[in-house]
């Protein structure tokens, strides 16, 4: 039977592997990707594209890239990791859902492909009785299904984020106009690497032979990859520091507003309506990038595509009564920017609602946190990915136990937070993010 709705979809791509909830050693095969796509008759070629990787600031570039896109009349279809309410969010045309008619056609191909295609071709790459087989894991098949979605709808950009790394990333089977990497920090070190070389080195691997890379400001470790690998591939690098100037930045209650100078003919003053010196940073990242992959695009559409930006749970008010914020912060460098954001606004008296995932920095996160809040609650952050709250609370009592309170029960959690009337900063995961909305929203 075909599927009548994207539910059954999601539903139905449930049943395979889910790295978000653990990965095993055969759950990287960019082969494996190739294969599939192959399959299906390379939808990932149907339009051009711009690709994403990175450790903070991902998701909110690709965001604006869409919005621009939009804004210039292209029907950008946005690729992006995790959602907060809804996992439509993670497949879209602009930022908006596809039709129904779009996922389920999208849907029928891509079961069909498994369920009849792919045992027909006999590949050792899905036989799990051998030493490098695997099913199709589910963020291999999500991609896929996101590039039958760009294809179903008739799309003629694509805005790709990948999921994690880059070099072995599902998403990396496409061949961009241009590649973007923001800023690198320590993560995931257990699958890309326990120093930043290594993590640097397995992003650079979507850097792909004479297209440019946009490079966000990195450590010299870092940078010194990017470079290297960028002259192997003959590959332009437009490094942010080098090429522009970010000043006059100013963050009020209607979001951010910077002047940005750089070498191609911009107007200098842009607004983003969302708070803070890192979505600044994002957008003149996601300007270069516009104007390396799209030179004919007009400022208008750049001015309209920021102005407009809609972005869940990047410093997002969800209550007033008293202020909540939420944010999807989830590495020292993004909690730092984003608690000092909130601190410009309210203080250092607020609350702190936190919880993180297990393969995070819990100590150097209760380092950066301690001192900015008046009281410190940790949390769960659900059951889809990993986590272990009792843990996270012992690396936070290190640093100060007075302060410290530890309540697994997110609903709970939120209303202890809400009984002190002070403001509030939820954030050290996207799927705390998404828990709390759903008690407050």
């Amino acid at each position: 039977m075909n599927f009548l709705t994207s539910g059954e979809v999601f539903s139905w791509l449930d049943q395979f592997i889910n790295l978000e909830r653990g990965q095993t050693p055969k759950s990287f095969r960019i082969d494996r990707m190739e294969f599939l796509c192959e399959l299906a008759g390379n939808p990932h070629q149907c339009a051009p594209s711009i690709h994403v990787a990175g450790s903070k600031g991902k998701g909110s570039v690709t965001s604006m890239l869409t919005n621009i896109l939009t804004a210039a009349g292209f029907r950008t279809a946005r690729y992006m990791s995790p959602h907060v309410v809804d996992i439509r969010e993670r497949i879209c045309l602009g930022s908006e859902y596809f039709s129904e008619e779009v996922y389920c056609s999208a849907g029928n191909e891509l079961r069909e492909l498994v369920e009849k295609k792919l045992p027909a071709a006999n590949n050792p790459l899905f036989d799990e009785t051998t030493e490098d087989g695997c099913e199709p894991t589910y963020f291999e098949l999500l991609t896929l299904f996101f590039f039958l979605c760009a294809k179903h709808g008739k799309c003629n950009a694509m805005v790709v984020e990948t999921g994690m790394g880059g070099r072995l990333d599902s998403t990396n089977v496409l061949d961009p106009l241009v590649s973007i990497i923001t800023l690198i920090e320590l993560e995931h070190t257990s699958f890309l690497g326990n120093s930043i070389k290594a993590i640097a080195t397995e992003k650079a691997g979507i850097i792909k032979q004479g297209k440019p890379l946009v490079l966000a400001k990195q450590c010299n470790e870092a940078l010194e990859v990017f470079k290297h690998i960028t002259q192997q591939k003959n590959s332009p690098l437009y490094y942010l520091p080098d090429i522009s100037k970010l000043s006059n930045i100013n963050i009020n209650s209607s979001g951010t507003s910077f002047t940005l100078c750089a070498s191609a003919p911009l107007r200098e003053v842009f607004s983003i309506p969302i708070q803070g010196k890192v979505q600044a940073e994002n957008a003149a990242l996601t300007i270069t990038a516009i104007k390396a992959a799209f030179p004919d695009i007009k400022e208008t559409a750049i001015l309209n595509g920021l102005a407009n930006l809609k972005i869940p749970a990047r410093f997002e008010h969800i209550s007033d009564n008293p202020p909540f914020v939420i944010d999807g912060a989830h590495t020292p460098e993004s909690l730092d920017g984003c608690i000092e954001t909130f601190c410009s606004l309210y203080g250092d008296s607020g609350i702190l609602l936190f919880g993180c995932a297990a393969d995070k920095d819990a100590s150097a996160m209760a380092k950066i946190a301690i001192n900015r809040f008046s009281k410190i609650i940790i949390t769960s952050i659900g059951t889809f990915k990993a986590n272990n709250p009792g843990n996270v609370y012992k690396e936070f009592v290190k640093y100060g136990k007075e302060k410290i309170v530890l309540i697994t029960d997110i609903q709970e959690a939120v209303s202890f937070a809400q009984e002190n009337n002070l403001p509030i900063l939820g954030t050290g995961s996207f799927y705390l993010v998404s828990e709390i909305r759903k008690v407050i929203v």
